[in-house]
């Protein structure tokens, strides 16, 4: 369904599972930034007013995801340290057109986005189905299919404002590619991306 060339090594929940905290503060601060990402495309598109409307919506949904996984590092009595880089997103965030015209750039963000939450939903489905604690596999299991979700609303928005301007089914087809070469990069880490 999503897309991806290219799956998660099984492996990388052996190295998630070596570090809980690194992985759930990894997490936050991904919520933390699909949220702002989400505000941003409003700053920029404020005159599609679905698009506003439903990027608001995502903001409050993945704010409050943030605080769900704030939780689940409390009741582990962790703290929630230091926001992380994301390298995978800086890589993939390479791959957007800059500098073209509002439409062309439009198309990108969402692509970009459709992309992140392809990629967090599939590591998601990971975490559900092999993690140890029963606890966080359920909590991954919820998260995944809201993921899922958002993936669509990005790629439905991207045909909606962008079928006019370019094709965009072979638009996504360059960023599944470009993010196939880049994944196989990651999986190495104790983070959502990494």
């Amino acid at each position: 369904m999503l897309g991806l060339k290219l799956e998660t090594d099984p492996r990388w929940v052996n190295i998630v599972e070596t570090n809980i905290e690194e992985i759930l503060t990894d997490h936050a601060y991904c919520e933390q930034k699909a949220a702002s990402n989400a505000l941003s495309i409003i700053v920029a598109y404020p005159y599609h007013t679905d698009l506003v409307d439903e990027m608001a919506k995502l903001a409050k949904e993945e704010l409050s995801h943030f605080e769900m996984v704030h939780q689940k590092i409390k009741e582990r009595q962790l703290t929630l340290g230091f926001e992380r880089k994301d390298e995978y997103v800086g890589e993939l965030y390479k791959f957007m057109r800059k500098g073209y015209r509002k439409e062309i750039v439009l198309i990108d963000r969402l692509l970009f986005g459709a992309i992140i939450e392809a990629r967090s939903c599939e590591r998601f489905k990971l975490l559900s189905e092999q993690l140890q604690d029963e606890d966080l596999k359920s909590f991954y299991r919820e998260l995944m299919i809201s993921e899922a979700t958002h993936y669509t609303l990005f790629i439905g928005f991207a045909r909606k404002y962008g079928a006019h301007v370019e094709d965009i089914d072979a638009r996504w087809q360059q960023w599944l590619n470009y993010e196939a070469d880049l994944i196989k990069n990651y999986s190495k880490k104790e983070s959502i991306h990494g």
